[in-house]
């Protein structure tokens, strides 16, 4: 900042704010400015509109000129606040874990339209969420199957410490279980449904990505190999093994994949009953297969 906002209304920094982000190219400027003013100075956006004319303290301000800094620099803004929704259920993030995005609920959306086509078994639900990062998709799903159980796995111990945080935070710790592993690899029961939003960006497409995700998004999360393939080639074959008859594996595809990513899920012996599942900008984002009965 180039001014102390000390002193100044609520609304006035909030202006100043916005005119700052307009500035810097921020997408989305007066929503950051809003919810970084709403943040430092603990209110939500009705207390905002009730605060308008009251003065900023200094301690505020100096919360505030921090946070408008990294905005500035590119940290999006659920790593400066280290909170997520997702589903609408407020997750806790870290720099070990991707920041939840809104194009991955279609894997949620896609999970549970498929399961609510067929009855569900004579016995508790068992969900497998690999590469959970901060639970988000298991958490989701928990959230709407409450007779189910799950089990996230990750390679980032670090990442699981979110998202057993999360699962306690949410009351999910009893129906939710977290093990480091490399995709399904620790896992031995089996499971009706298994998700994934695995790595699948393209190594050479790194570079080219949003300064909000290529620098502050975790490279094991994004970085898929030379086609983006490598994940999934990986992935669904363990799936398909650890997959009850009947069982069904969902998982977000990027652009310009789903098609691959069938053709390995058919190889893997998983059939696709419904279509790839298309996020809100037209993206084909979740793909499924089930595991056919004997």
């Amino acid at each position: 900042m180039t001014e102390s906002l000390a002193g100044q209304t609520v609304e006035t920094v909030r202006r100043k704010l916005t005119a700052r982000f307009k500035s810097g190219a921020i997408d989305q400027a007066e929503l950051d400015a809003r919810i970084l003013v709403g943040a430092a100075l603990g209110l939500d956006l009705t207390g905002l509109i009730a605060a308008a004319a009251r003065p900023v303290t200094s301690d505020q301000a100096m919360r505030l000129e921090d946070f408008a800094r990294r905005r500035l620099a590119g940290e999006p803004v659920a790593r400066i606040l280290g909170t997520k929704e997702f589903w609408g259920l407020p997750l806790q993030i870290s720099a070990a874990t991707l920041v939840p995005r809104p194009d991955t609920e279609t894997v949620v959306e896609l999970a549970l339209e498929m399961l609510r086509a067929e009855p569900h078994p004579e016995r508790r639900l068992r969900i497998a969420d690999i590469g959970t990062g901060s639970g988000a998709i298991l958490l989701a799903l928990l959230s709407e199957l409450t007779d189910a159980y799950g089990i996230g796995t990750d390679v980032s111990v670090a990442a699981l410490r979110i998202a057993r945080r999360n699962a306690a935070r949410l009351g999910f710790a009893s129906r939710a279980a977290f093990i480091a592993c490399d995709f399904a690899a620790a896992l031995s029961e089996s499971f009706d449904l298994m998700v994934s939003n695995p790595p699948y960006i393209r190594s050479a497409d790194i570079a080219g990505l949003a300064i909000e995700v290529r620098d502050h998004d975790p490279l094991m999360a994004l970085d898929g190999g030379a086609d983006g393939l490598d994940a999934y080639r990986a992935l669904i074959p363990q799936a398909a093994r650890r997959l009850a008859p009947g069982g069904i594996l969902v998982v977000e595809a990027g652009h310009d994949q789903s098609g691959d990513i069938e053709e390995l899920m058919t190889a893997a012996g998983l059939t696709q009953q419904k279509p790839p599942k298309a996020d809100l900008a037209g993206i084909r984002r979740a793909v499924a297969g089930r595991k056919l009965p004997p």
